[in-house]
């Protein structure tokens, strides 16, 4: 029976911010990095006291549920196109800065992978050009927001003051007002805007949706970073001979596209970085009989299947057969485990037919040279 000191509350390590906050997107930037726990064998584990069991699992828990990013090759080359971007929008204030549009399929990961841009230019800039400003302002390189349904302009202003700890009150244009004057004090110069397909959405209004984005390119002279699901397919980059397509041609100069693919194993380049990732998962997993091969051996095909190639959907099942195989004392990940771990219901549609294509030979997430070398 536990005593009454081993029944005290673990506080955790549980970072509870939003990113859409100033002093949550500096928490996101700053913040510590989180310490691997120390891998124990079954027979420490065995050793512990109930409540020293209890902190370990729980500091294994918060550990898995926050693994990456992950420097994929996806990620690297998203991150070049924005680099190339923000990088060379050094124009003056008096001339529009070209945007960019990262639009990819929910689930990708590409939220994080752009809020992992922001955060390292974020560092960048303070490193390079110091903490305040020439005023004695605090430095503020990056402002993200994040949309919700159906955003008008005013409610987007609103947003962006929100970030800086601006009051919200006041129509749309007192709220630029407002907004402006803290990009300009705090030498802000990239904003990103996560889910703008929440922008004034509705069955026919596309081309108010452009007018807000050129709305905000012509009131703010920062780079805008825009991130969304099917925005390109609304026809906001699209050129035509009426009034409106001419608008979305304009916008449509304006912005770089940018996107983020899911793993594709259809060829060998695919299947050995699909391979590299699993192989870095497995060392950040702090399992009691974890091994060398468990993910990207053993379980790769299953977790192609189970995921359907995107991060997103991977990381969570990864993350909650760790949580699972803690709980229940098998300390590992193998096919029976994961088989009772729920995941979001579009990859789980998705599996079937994956399940099947891996089944019948005509698709594998394992490489066929290191296939080779074995035989």
């Amino acid at each position: 029976m536990s005593t009454a000191s081993e029944r005290l509350t673990i506080p955790g390590d549980d970072r509870q911010y939003s990113p859409t906050r100033l002093d949550g997107w500096l928490e996101l930037v700053n913040g510590p990095k989180r310490e691997q726990p120390e891998k124990l064998t079954r027979a420490r584990l065995t050793a512990l006291s109930e409540r020293a069991r209890r902190v370990y699992n729980d500091r294994r828990d918060v550990w898995h549920a926050n693994l990456g990013p992950f420097k994929t090759q996806q990620l690297l080359e998203l991150h070049e196109g924005l680099s190339e971007i923000v990088g060379s929008n050094r124009h003056d204030g008096d001339k529009a800065k070209p945007a960019a549009l990262v639009d990819a399929y929910p689930g990708i990961g590409k939220s994080t992978a752009v809020r992992e841009f922001g955060r390292d230019f974020h560092l960048r800039e303070i490193e390079l050009r110091g903490a305040t400003t020439a005023a004695g302002h605090r430095r503020v390189p990056v402002v993200y927001i994040a949309l919700t349904g159906n955003t008008q302009i005013r409610g987007l202003n609103a947003s962006i003051c929100r970030f800086y700890g601006l009051p919200t009150i006041g129509d749309a244009d007192t709220l630029a007002e407002r907004a402006v004057d803290a990009v300009l004090s705090l030498r802000t110069s990239v904003f990103i805007i996560d889910d703008i397909h929440f922008l004034a959405s509705g069955t026919s209004n596309t081309a108010r949706m452009v007018n807000q984005l050129k709305f905000l390119s012509n009131t703010f002279p920062v780079t805008l970073v825009h991130v969304g699901v099917g925005v390109r397919e609304r026809g906001i980059l699209s050129e035509g001979n009426s009034l409106a397509q001419e608008l979305h041609a304009q916008f449509g100069r304006r912005t770089t596209p940018l996107t983020l693919l899911p793993f594709q194993v259809e060829n060998e380049e695919g299947r050995l970085a699909f391979r590299r990732l699993l192989l870095t998962i497995e060392q950040k997993i702090v399992l009691a009989d974890k091994y060398q091969g468990m993910l990207a051996n053993d379980l790769a095909d299953y977790l192609l299947a189970r995921s359907s190639g995107h991060f997103a959907s991977l990381m969570a099942l990864i993350n909650r057969g760790c949580y699972r195989a803690i709980r229940t004392g098998a300390e590992r990940l193998d096919v029976e485990l994961m088989n009772s771990v729920k995941n979001d219901a579009a990859a789980e549609e998705a599996r079937v037919e994956l399940a099947a294509a891996i089944e019948a030979g005509l698709l594998s997430a394992r490489p066929k040279s290191l296939s080779r070398k074995k035989s």
